[in-house]
């Protein structure tokens, strides 16, 4: 399932293989909560900007359409015709972004639907039931994501509750995985590290998390609310135990910085909704840093949005025609913004690997790692 191929420092080139293909890592995988890029990106879109992943949310496909529905249409990856793998998010960061409308208890969370009010159970066997009706190559453990900073006591009571989840995430995985109408039958569950900004309280569940021997790993519960270098921290505390021939994941981070040092500190899969979102308001990267496409000052840029980059945008527009675009309020502003973004972190991804079979890592690093998280 991952074959570790070689290292630069802490870097880690490998090659990752389940039932929907092989993905080249480090990679970044490009998030479609519902099903879909917000953008009008479609799956042919994401074949041709070279996406390897695509990402989904449980939560969110349980409410709408509904996972029993995907199901009876042949799974996700039918249903929204992209053939390559599918990693779906277990929900539990909802437990994070929805604490307004839920309550946690051991058998599980309930929520108030944010759509419309009505009240929705979900447990470690529920997450697990939706993702197997979704048919999803990974499905990500059912865990709380804890706010930072957080009291200790609390984070460590949500830290032996998240381990109790995860073997009933286990338990539960296997068994429908044998299920006879199973959409994927070979989708793995990966458990997730937790333990808010505490040392001791991340290395003790990771080191437990570890002995269930799953196929690949994630760090959870960073980038919600502390500094940029207490999560560089974490990730540098966690690494030395996560098991080093099982795939790596932090979740929901981030910027292109945030990426390369990620892959410096062992990282193997990446995602984060800023790429699209920044995209839909104009921001957009470059390999010089950062730009904002609403500025007066590419009224009558004739340049296309990074002279460097050859995605289908860069090929085509000009600066001066997507400022009018975004100015007009016209849906192309958005569409093809996100098409950029999409194609420059996935293109990020890949010079990461290529720097890494060359032995040149550091020295991109040093390059670019500042540089690209910068506004112009």
């Amino acid at each position: 399932m991952f074959e570790l191929i070689k290292k630069n420092g802490k870097a880690r080139r490998g090659v990752f293989t389940c039932a929907h293909g092989t993905v080249q890592t480090p990679v970044f995988m490009n998030v479609g909560t519902q099903g879909a890029i917000k953008g009008a990106v479609s799956a042919a879109d994401l074949e041709k900007i070279g996406t390897q992943v695509e990402l989904s949310n449980t939560y969110h496909l349980h409410l709408r359409p509904g996972d029993r529905l995907i199901h009876d249409m042949g799974g996700l990856h039918k249903f929204m015709t992209w053939d390559g793998p599918i990693l779906t998010d277990s929900g539990g960061f909802q437990v994070f972004s929805l604490s307004s409308l839920r309550k946690i208890k051991e058998e599980g969370v309930y929520f108030a639907s944010h759509i419309d009010g009505h009240k929705i159970f979900m447990g470690p066997e529920e997450s697990m039931q939706i993702q197997s009706n979704l048919g999803s190559d990974i499905c990500m453990a059912f865990d709380e994501c804890v706010k930072n900073p957080a009291p200790y006591e609390y984070v460590k009571a949500s830290c032996e509750r998240t381990l109790r989840w995860l073997i009933r995430c286990k338990q539960e995985n296997e068994r429908l995985n044998k299920l006879p109408d199973t959409v994927n039958p070979q989708q793995m569950l990966w458990g997730i590290n937790q333990g808010g900004t505490y040392p001791d309280l991340r290395i003790w569940h990771m080191k437990q998390i570890a002995e269930l021997d799953l196929p690949g790993y994630a760090i959870g519960g960073l980038a919600v609310g502390e500094s940029t270098q207490t999560m560089y921290d974490i990730i540098d505390t966690v690494e030395p135990y996560m098991p080093e021939n099982k795939t790596r994941y932090l979740m929901g981070v981030g910027t292109p910085g945030n990426i390369i040092e990620g892959v410096a500190r062992g990282i193997d899969f990446f995602d984060c909704v800023m790429p699209a979102r920044n995209a839909r308001h104009a921001k957009l990267f470059t390999w010089q840093g950062a730009l904002n496409l609403k500025n007066a000052k590419y009224e009558r840029d004739t340049l296309p949005i990074d002279p460097q980059c050859d995605c289908p945008t860069c090929r085509r527009y000009t600066r001066s025609y997507l400022h009018h675009l975004f100015k007009a309020e016209e849906m192309l502003a958005m569409r093809l913004s996100v098409i950029h973004n999409l194609y420059f972190y996935n293109k990020l991804a890949e010079r990461i690997r290529d720097a890494i079979d060359d032995d040149s890592f550091e020295a991109f690093r040093a390059e670019y790692s500042e540089k690209l998280d910068r506004r112009i």
